[in-house]
């Protein structure tokens, strides 16, 4: 359904004071100027100077285990394995879960503990509760034995980590799909009112038939680029579904590119990197080797699937440019946190997008100058990669960071948390770019033609820029998609 026309009066671009009117029509921008004259069929609405600007995407979530994560017990303030399983006494303390159902903790970073992850420590307070706790990177989890059951896990004394991991996660809490679809709901319903207006979306699930499931029940409140994993590659094949093409009436929900990932994560000590991990001969997990890596890419690359792959060590980062590179496919890296003085050009050269997520630096910083002990130079090097000439895209990995841009927007331009000192300063963004790198390539000047996803905005980011951790209290007054309000 078309949204009816409407004339946005006295708006501000952003770096500008003078108001201009935005006329909007058939969901695109129509006209911009001063003193636009109002058609007889259209609304009028006065936003009295507020700031306008492209919509915000966020291009790295999986919807649902952030959905559920918004649900489960927070453990990420646990500063050491026994503190985590405080916390999960105390909840039990308070009840158990109905009927026998698992209780979930998220959050956990265990890089800096002192103490062991255990399987013996959740048995002693959860006994025959089924306990699973899922780290904050989502590469390993920590599960009681009535959990591993739960699971159907293998036996373990501590963390299931990567392969023994990741195929169970989607397991965890086995809601019905109405249930876990409204909880996904709510999810983007508060993302909208952040200003958000995409998500691209890399669910470890059949995405393209769970879109297409939601979007038949209800159109979604920001659009959709569901991602598709190697176990349902042949379906997209099938359909010749390319990336970016509608999946399902309405555009909202289209097509996205592939997902590999190729090593683990710094938490968690998989990050493939080329040292190894201070005080042993480990240098992480390499899940993708190159012989299978470059065909896979060849592949999709042929049937129009851009591909987006995973890697955070240095070796990885190297690994999948050099598949880019062999295969001449186009697409993303997801993380890139790790990158060789020598590769940083490369991704320019081969047209490599820098998805990142800068909140991961924030979150990380510490166990990075444990781990990357002497590298953190080009640890998050998002200031070497632009000056390369690199296009960098922004992204929360939620449930890892909150679904909130303006998070990873400020630790981007601060690299810091509220009241800490930056941490690689060198490597900061000016807040131009960091605001273009979360607009899915949409410029920041708005022009005639461009679709109506929009925020208005109480305060200019611009200014608020200059305020450490002040963009991530900016007030959002209105959310269009395709011209439509989402929010308020």
């Amino acid at each position: 359904m078309t949204p009816a026309p409407v004339l946005l009066r006295a708006v501000r671009r952003l770096g500008s004071d003078e108001p201009v009117d935005l006329l909007v029509r058939d969901g695109r921008i129509a006209a911009i100027g001063p003193d636009l004259p109002a058609p007889a069929d259209v609304e009028v609405l006065d936003y009295d100077g507020r700031f306008v600007m492209s919509g915000l995407w966020d291009q790295h979530v999986h919807l649902t285990q952030w959905a559920l994560a918004r649900q489960r017990l927070d453990v990420s303030g646990a500063r050491s394995a026994a503190q985590a399983v405080r916390l999960v006494a105390q909840r039990l303390a308070a009840g158990a879960p109905a009927g026998g159902a698992v209780l979930v903790g998220q959050g956990f970073r265990d890089g800096l503990w002192p103490d062991e992850p255990t399987v013996a420590a959740l048995d002693a307070v959860a006994g025959d509760v089924p306990v699973v706790l899922v780290s904050g990177d989502l590469h390993c989890a920590w599960a009681s034995s009535a959990g591993l059951r739960h699971l159907g896990a293998r036996r373990v004394d501590g963390l299931l980590r990567e392969g023994d991991w990741l195929p169970l996660q989607g397991g965890v809490d086995r809601l019905p799909d109405e249930a876990a679809d409204a909880l996904v709901t709510d999810a983007l319903r508060a993302a909208a009112a952040r200003g958000v207006v995409g998500v691209v979306d890399f669910e470890i699930a059949d995405n393209l038939a769970v879109w297409r499931r939601r979007a038949a029940a209800g159109a979604p409140p920001v659009r959709v680029r569901a991602g598709v994993w190697q176990p349902y590659l042949d379906r997209v094949l099938r359909e010749e579904l390319h990336t970016g093409d509608a999946a399902v009436p309405g555009g909202l929900v289209e097509q996205g590119p592939l997902k590999v990932i190729v090593d683990g994560s710094l938490n968690t000590r998989t990050a493939w990197c080329d040292d190894p991990y201070p005080g042993t001969s480990d240098h992480g997990v390499l899940s993708v080797p190159s012989t299978e890596l470059e065909p896979l890419l060849a592949h999709v690359h042929r049937h129009g699937l851009r591909a987006a792959v995973h890697a955070i060590g240095d070796a990885a980062v190297r690994l999948v440019l050099d598949a880019f590179e062999a295969t001449g496919t186009r697409g993303s890296m997801e993380h890139a946190q790790l990158v060789g003085d020598r590769d940083l050009a490369r991704f320019a050269s081969l047209g490599v997008v820098a998805s990142v997520q800068p909140q991961h630096l924030v979150d990380d910083r510490h166990v990075a100058d444990r781990h990357w002990a002497g590298r953190t130079g080009r640890a998050f090097p998002y200031g070497a990669l632009v000056r390369s000439g690199a296009s960098l895209a922004l992204g929360s990995d939620a449930p890892v960071a909150p679904l909130d841009p303006w998070l990873a927007i400020d630790a981007a331009v601060h690299r810091a948390a509220p009241g800490d000192e930056p941490w690689h300063p060198e490597q900061s963004l000016d807040i131009r770019t960091a605001l273009a790198s979360s607009v899915d390539g949409h410029p920041l000047a708005l022009a005639p033609g461009a679709p109506a996803d929009l925020v208005l905005l109480d305060d200019d980011p611009l200014t608020l820029a200059r305020t450490p951790g002040a963009l991530s209290d900016i007030r959002i007054h209105t959310t269009y998609l395709a011209g439509h309000p989402t929010s308020p």
